[in-house]
């Protein structure tokens, strides 16, 4: 039982009550957080976008210079409000959600070569502005603007209108169409849905380093099934259209095309296939459907390309006279090839930065030959600068730190850049490290030059008004990382507390970590509501190498839940205040599919579970996430019939609340509709909460604060409190 507050308690109360509302109006803290950072190649200037505040839901652009900050483009600004007001493109709105952006104002930016001219979209419309003095500058389009890019000299910026590909003079001068669209289903230089929100490639388009030329991707959706999205609580409005492949469907035709600025165009002859060396499986599909990187340096176009079965990916060197490809690199798994983020990265000398080949216990790289050191498990490339390659890295799983090493001396020049506990990455140019650090201490952005800090970058997000307390540990044979949160007015022996696992527990994320971010705020409230919070990272999740995290092929659930049921029994063995007859789980996404299918496939253990966004019919998640894990629904059924919850609904006898936004795209509300509906036909009673308006981000503040205290609520209530 929760006790009877007094003096200072008191106070820990009204901030446990205050909570909430604070995590909804910063938006999860990530307002006043600074980010997409780019530093100039003489390490001189840093670009970012940040708010004023921890509550400031609107971005502006910044530079970091000579050891101050200062304001680029400032959207509430009067010249920007003498503008006339337009709309977000569809396309830029899509953008957004596949980022998850959560504010507005100058969200993206690029610049030219040296980081001096720098392009932006506001509302559709091009905005320049220059690093070395005058104020921004309105550039007249042809029609409304995505995904500006100047041209490395600075000359022409690029971008993409109404599906086509074109460039305009940084004077206003001379805007022209380099690639229009040959139908309604057609566009140059963006990235279809798969690419940005399962793959990571969110770009379309690449300059060449002399500014005459661009890489451009060519995206027919044509053959993609339609999904249309509508808003029941507005039924005047049109349904939204999102051509969305589904696991086994067609995906987007991509392609790549060398345009020149004077018009001509060569298209890129990529490979059709894999070879014979393409690993063969139950179900086998060596062609090369995806085009999950692309890039122009100094030694021509490199692209990576991977079938659509995901076991083969091959690096091509792209002729940018002739289009045809040379392949340089080739990769192959039984499982799947993993793609880490920054590679391929070919060196000035023309040597590539590649994962290294799968095998071993942690997942490393091949830098121009020279592997990474044995236990280092490999995250990120963040670039190379001043003849070195920076590259994030554990030892630990719950540590993830910056490395470099020197490509002069790879095979002793490795070195580890970040020291403190945490979660630390960076942007880099010439002899500038922008270090982004996040530790159980907070957050902070030093920037260090030549290895010495010579200042900071302001992170203006705010402190939760909760304190997390958690406690680390290592748990069962398999040593599983955990965290317990416990409620400060706690003590052992005060009495039994029911038990609320918190995980995400899926691939591509970890949330047991030495950081002090959303999650471990949120954890500890729930603490501070009476509960015992476990948060456990298992199989399938990142960090703890290549068989850990393919151990989920084939089946999503099963090694998950016995991860956390063997965390659950471990911790309560040592913390017996732990009551094991009051347990449930929540979660959002995968992990609010894991809450349904615990209190589904093991009611002994978990009494209650709230699960949110829960993609509960595999068959309806897109085909480069989901055929990764089971592969073909055609060829293998029964892998999406096993892994998914709807023929399993008769087996439901505990308090289950279904949460989910109605403008999902990305896990659509018929996910929790179709898993109601055979709730329903089974005869189990299930609790639905309809969310008008949200997409798979919950951001609207009355929306998000409310629902913390809803699913606090249904879970006392279904334990008993």
């Amino acid at each position: 039982m929760i006790p009877p507050f007094h003096g200072p308690a008191d106070a820990r109360a009204t901030a446990a009550e205050r909570f909430p509302l604070q995590f909804a109006r910063t938006r999860r803290f990530s307002l006043g957080v600074p980010r997409q950072f780019t530093v100039s190649p003489d390490g001189e200037r840093v670009l970012f976008v940040r708010g004023t505040s921890g509550t400031d839901p609107v971005s502006r652009l910044w530079l970091y210079e000579n050891g101050a900050e200062r304001v680029l483009a400032d959207p509430l600004a009067p010249a920007f409000a003498d503008d006339a007001p337009g709309e977000v493109p569809p396309q830029e709105r899509a953008r957004r959600e596949r980022a998850r952006e959560t504010s507005s104002g100058v969200v993206s930016y690029a610049t030219d070569g040296p980081a001096v001219l720098v392009a932006f979209a506001l509302q559709g419309t091009l905005w320049v502005v220059r690093t070395d003095g005058g104020a921004p500058r309105r550039i007249a389009t042809a029609g409304p603007v995505v995904d500006p890019r100047p041209s490395p000299d600075g000359s022409r910026i690029a971008y993409v209108s109404s599906g086509a590909l074109r460039t305009v003079r940084a004077d206003g001068s001379d805007d022209r169409t380099l690639a229009a669209p040959e139908g309604e289903h057609v566009t140059y230089g963006l990235s279809d849905y798969v690419s940005q929100e399962s793959i990571g490639r969110s770009r379309g388009y690449w300059w060449s380093p002399r500014s005459d030329a661009l890489l451009v991707a060519r995206t027919d959706t044509a053959g993609v099934r339609r999904r249309y999205l509508s808003d029941p609580a507005h039924p005047e409005r049109p349904p939204r259209v999102v051509a969305y492949p589904a696991a086994g469907t067609p995906n987007a035709k991509v392609s790549l095309r060398l345009v020149r600025v004077s018009g001509e165009a060569t298209d890129v002859r990529l490979p059709g296939a894999a070879g014979a060396e393409h690993p063969e499986a139950a179900w086998t599909d060596p062609a090369f459907e995806y085009v999950v990187s692309a890039d122009w340096d100094g030694r021509g176009p490199l692209v990576s390309v991977q079938t659509r079965d995901q076991r083969s990916v091959h690096v091509l060197e792209v002729d940018e006279v002739s289009g045809a490809t040379v392949t340089s690199s080739r990769a192959h798994d039984g499982a799947w090839v993993a793609l880490r983020p920054g590679t391929p990265l070919r060196l000035a000398s023309g040597a590539l930065v590649v994962p290294a080949r799968p095998g071993g216990d942690t997942q490393g790289l091949d830098i121009g030959g020279t592997p990474t050191p044995p236990g280092l498990e490999v995250r990120e490339v963040v670039g190379a600068a001043g003849g070195r390659v920076y590259f994030t890295a554990s030892e630990e799983p719950t540590e993830i730190h910056l490395w470099s090493c020197d490509v002069g001396a790879p095979g002793d020049g490795f070195v580890r850049v970040s020291s403190a506990p945490g979660v630390h990455t960076a942007s880099v140019g010439g002899p500038t490290v922008v270090l982004d650090s996040r530790t159980p201490d907070g957050h902070s952005v030093t920037v260090l030059r030549s290895g010495a800090a010579v200042g900071r970058i302001a992170v203006l997000a705010e402190e939760p008004l909760v304190t997390p307390r958690p406690l680390a540990l290592r748990l069962g044979t398999r040593q599983l990382r955990s965290r317990l949160y416990l409620p400060s007015w706690h003590r052992p022996g005060d009495g039994p507390l029911p038990v609320l696992l918190s995980p995400y527990a899926g691939h591509g994320m970890q949330v047991v970590l030495k950081v002090r971010t959303w999650w471990v705020a949120v954890a500890q409230w729930f603490a501070e509501q009476g509960f015992a919070v476990l948060v456990t990272d298992g199989r399938g999740t990142p960090g703890r190498g290549e068989a850990w995290e393919k151990s989920v092929h084939g089946d999503r659930l099963t090694a998950v839940l016995e991860d956390q049921i063997d965390a659950l029994r471990e911790a309560a063995a040592l913390h017996p205040d732990l009551d094991l007859t009051r347990v449930a789980m929540r979660g959002w996404s995968f992990s609010g599919y894991l809450a349904a299918a615990a209190v589904l496939r093991h009611p002994e253990v978990f009494h209650a579970a709230v699960a949110g966004a829960a993609p509960a019919d595999r068959r309806l998640y897109d085909t480069h996430w989901e055929e990764r894990f089971l592969g073909h629904p055609d060829v293998l059924p029964g892998n999406y019939t096993r892994n998914s919850l709807l023929d399993e609904a008769a087996a439901l006898t505990r308090p289950l609340m279904l949460v989910h936004g109605l403008a999902d795209d990305n896990v659509v509300v018929a996910h929790t509709l179709r898993f109601s509906a055979a709730l329903l036909a089974a005869g189990r009673p299930h609790t639905v909460l309809p969310l008008s308006g949200a997409g798979h981000l919950v951001s609207q503040e009355a929306t998000a604060s409310s629902l913390l205290l809803l699913e606090r609520d249904f879970l006392r209530k279904s334990l008993g409190l």
